[in-house]
């Protein structure tokens, strides 16, 4: 019988034999890398005032329109798009992440044009986002791969700033989804009131919504026999600071976890994610149950998979302090063209046994 190599008798024979059998091994690898599921990521990123270009008469979005001093024409917000895109596909391994969070977005028409009039369009996300009472119009918003994470739930957890007697903020964005072990995966995103006015006087309202964020966490653990709740946001705050480590009750990871306590994945980062008066702070974090930190645990993760990103295109010499600073959209009223005034943060997820 004749052999599959007696057959190859020209050269250009050889060309497309080895072309079959380069085909079939990467046949053969792919199939080897199917068995072994790709970690599950997850961003977070403030991507500093994501306005659309048109007049919105309930909220104060007039610094970002055509005629401002600003000159926020339509030309800087594809712009914007396309770079908020670019850092989101950068951020991926030999994917996209599945989840991130998104703040300081103005509306449904900024995060539809993202997901299907940027370069993140090939990428075939889908979001949900809040709509808040806050004054300048700006929400969070979580986008989602359908193929490994299943929509389950999304709420929006309101802040009772009347009783607070402080303006309107940003609504927390509260998800549940299945990803691919068949576990729940609760997903809380977060823009914390600011800094406006100074540390000292903002700070209760900061504390006030952890409160309130702390509370609805609660819910969803007495509902979990084993839950695996996942907290990102900017929170306006570092992660030694009360708001966080008492009112929310997110400590730094330990060897020995409870499965029903918050941990900061951010705890001990070096450098920071945003820079202010020649200093690195993190203000956006991660925060896992303890649960998922337990090696055991069908969604479980280590702080060593926590990262601040750092892509080198973010970044720009700081000509005031020295070192480097986080390149941003505006400085000021002056158009810059950068990106962002933050950095994004990721975690890798391992899901299944």
């Amino acid at each position: 019988m004749e052999t599959f190599a007696g057959c190859i008798g020209t050269r250009s024979d050889e060309v497309i034999a080895m072309r079959i059998l380069y085909v079939i091994g990467l046949l053969c690898c792919m199939a080897c890398n199917l068995s072994a599921q790709e970690p599950f990521r997850v961003m977070f990123y403030n991507v500093e005032n994501l306005f659309d270009t048109k007049d919105d008469s309930l909220k104060n979005d007039e610094e970002f329109l055509p005629d401002a001093p600003k000159k926020w024409t339509y030309h800087r917000y594809k712009e914007k798009l396309n770079r908020i895109a670019k850092v989101i596909i950068a951020s991926g391994d030999l994917h996209v992440p599945d989840l991130v969070g998104l703040s300081e977005v103005e509306n449904d028409t900024c995060m539809r044009d993202l997901v299907k009039y940027s370069p993140l369009r090939e990428a075939g996300y889908r979001y949900v986002m809040t709509d808040s009472p806050d004054q300048r119009g700006i929400d969070v918003a979580l986008l989602y791969q359908r193929g490994t994470f299943k929509l389950l739930n999304k709420e929006e957890i309101s802040i009772p700033h009347e009783k607070l007697g402080r303006s309107p903020t940003r609504n927390i964005l509260y998800v549940s989804g299945q990803v691919l072990s068949g576990d729940t995966l609760d997903v809380f995103v977060c823009h914390m009131p600011s800094r406006a006015g100074g540390e000292a006087k903002s700070e209760p309202y900061r504390m006030a919504t952890c409160m309130v964020l702390k509370a609805a966490v609660n819910v969803v653990m007495s509902a979990r026999m084993n839950p695996h709740v996942l907290i990102m946001g900017d929170f306006n705050d570092y992660p030694h600071n009360q708001s966080l480590t008492r009112y929310l009750g997110a400590s730094k990871p330990k060897k020995k976890t409870e499965s029903r306590a918050l941990y900061n994945l951010m705890y001990g980062k070096k450098g920071g994610t945003n820079r202010y008066r020649g200093e690195w702070g993190i203000l956006d974090q991660i925060i896992v149950s303890g649960s998922m930190l337990d090696p055991s645990s069908t969604i479980r993760t280590t702080p060593e998979q926590a990262q601040i990103v750092r892509h080198p295109f973010l970044l720009e010499e700081d000509d005031k302090y020295g070192g480097d600073i986080p390149s941003r959209t505006y400085i000021g009223a002056r158009y810059h063209g950068g990106y962002s005034d933050h950095l994004p943060v990721c975690v890798d997820l391992d899901i299944g046994q």
